[in-house]
């Protein structure tokens, strides 16, 4: 008779949990909405950026917070096993662009309807519309563990009791609620207060893949804006921030980025805004003074943005770049001299920002006004005090400290038959499916 497992939240790494052990468990999954999936129905703006195709190493240069964490996870069921099953479960799939990998349909629910088909298959029970109030533990008795493990139960999960009051028994508990991050979906982070009870380590959930938000209001005059194969750098000063003896260059990256009307978005912003998030987070000395950060959207320390808005020009390629434009617009005013290396929107701020006269004539701009111009172009500067809230943010930082976590089978060290997985584990990365393949690996190591 197999034992049974108990799979809290039918995300992605709930059913991924139930698939991969169901063979060898009875498996039952306790989910709060009406289906399965819901997050997963909007990932990737309704495609479902299911994983990156890239090797095992380049996937986690790409992990933000904790990648040695999942070696185990991401060798043990890698991006290629993941496409494979995927796929053998009736959904092709199509590797686009920096090896994001998509549904050939462009259609996130035929990725759902993969998993609950499977499911279904492999008889998975399912009980929807229910939420859990508590893990049931008991203390851990000296025959049920081995010398070795010992010191380090402290109880055994052994059942849940669901919002009816209704109690539940299993031999195994799998916790995969998420995260935070879109909280209309569901995720409201009840699974941290679960394991709290128990006495486990939870890092200070915090938004992370969201936009930035800029003391510069002048971006809403240019909303909408997207700039490609731009570079941008985030700095915190040393002035700013305790600790640092010099500027600290937090984020690095050349790609494409977007103003909006509080600041500044697009994939290369997102993905510095887990980096900004975790500094921010090391700052803080208390969960309250973060929690008021990232809760209460109050405004941090300023971070310089500085965008590079032509990265493949060297100065002096782009200041001779800049002198063809003068000597071809020579009598027009400097704000329609630009008009070929910018666009529109943008030329009257980085006008603003050399401190030349917008109407002064090209053939009249001095080699000292070009030379500010020039600058200005290496470096348009806006200052980063803010993060948007877990509604705009497609993953959340922080959640169960790994130290908690046995990653060879995602068991709580302190609680017997107690495994995690997914977002509510303090792992994250950058944009391009590798948040979901850490969400399919890390449950994939639950379920074995």
């Amino acid at each position: 008779m197999k034992k049974k497992m108990i799979v809290i939240g039918g995300g992605a790494a709930g059913m991924m949990t139930a698939i991969k052990a169901s063979d060898k468990y009875e498996v039952t999954i306790i989910e709060k909405n009406e289906k399965c999936g819901k997050k997963l129905f909007i990932t990737g703006k309704g495609r479902c950026n299911v994983t990156n195709a890239s090797d095992e190493e380049t996937f986690l240069r790409n992990v933000v917070t904790n990648p040695k964490f999942l070696y185990s996870s991401i060798y043990s069921y890698n991006q290629s096993q993941l496409m494979a099953d995927i796929e053998a479960w009736g959904t092709k799939l199509k590797v686009e662009r920096g090896d994001r990998v998509f549904p050939v349909s462009d259609h996130s629910s035929d990725i759902i309807k993969a998993f609950t088909s499977e499911l279904a298959r492999r008889r998975v029970k399912i009980i929807y519309n229910t939420s859990v109030k508590q893990i049931i533990c008991r203390p851990v008795e000296a025959e049920d563990i081995t010398s070795e493990k010992k010191s380090a139960y402290e109880k055994e999960a052994v059942g849940l009791v669901l919002s009816g009051g209704k109690r539940m028994m299993a031999d195994v508990i799998v916790l995969t609620t998420g995260g935070r991050s879109y909280p209309l979906t569901g995720s409201l982070g009840e699974g941290y207060d679960m394991v709290k009870e128990l006495g486990i380590e939870v890092v200070m959930p915090r938004p992370a893949l969201v936009p930035l938000v800029t003391k510069e209001t002048f971006v809403k005059e240019i909303m909408g804006l997207s700039l490609k194969n731009v570079s941008i750098k985030l700095i915190a000063g040393k002035n700013e921030y305790k600790g640092l003896k010099k500027d600290k260059i937090l984020y690095q990256e050349m790609g494409e980025m977007l103003f909006t009307h509080f600041g500044v978005s697009g994939p290369l912003c997102l993905s510095a805004s887990s980096y900004v998030s975790n500094f921010i987070a090391g700052q803080c000395e208390k969960d309250q003074e973060l929690k008021d950060l990232f809760n209460k959207s109050r405004s941090f320390k300023p971070i310089i943005l500085s965008i590079d808005l032509k990265p493949a020009l060297s100065e002096e390629v782009l200041d001779k770049r800049i002198l063809r434009d003068f000597e071809e617009f020579s009598n027009r005013e400097l704000q329609n001299a630009l008009v070929k290396l910018l666009p529109k929107s943008i030329i009257p701020f980085v006008i603003e920002m050399s401190g030349v006269s917008p109407c002064k004539k090209a053939s009249d701009i001095s080699l000292e006004e070009r030379k500010r111009l020039l600058a200005a172009l290496k470096d348009f500067r806006l200052t980063v005090n803010g993060l948007r809230g877990f509604e705009e943010a497609i993953i959340t930082g922080g959640g169960i400290s790994v130290k908690e976590i046995n990653p060879q089978n995602m068991e709580l060290k302190k609680v017997k038959n107690l495994r995690v997985a997914g977002e509510i584990i303090d792992v994250d990365a950058l944009t391009g499916g590798f948040n979901l393949q850490i969400a399919w690996s890390t449950a994939y190591m639950a379920a074995e």
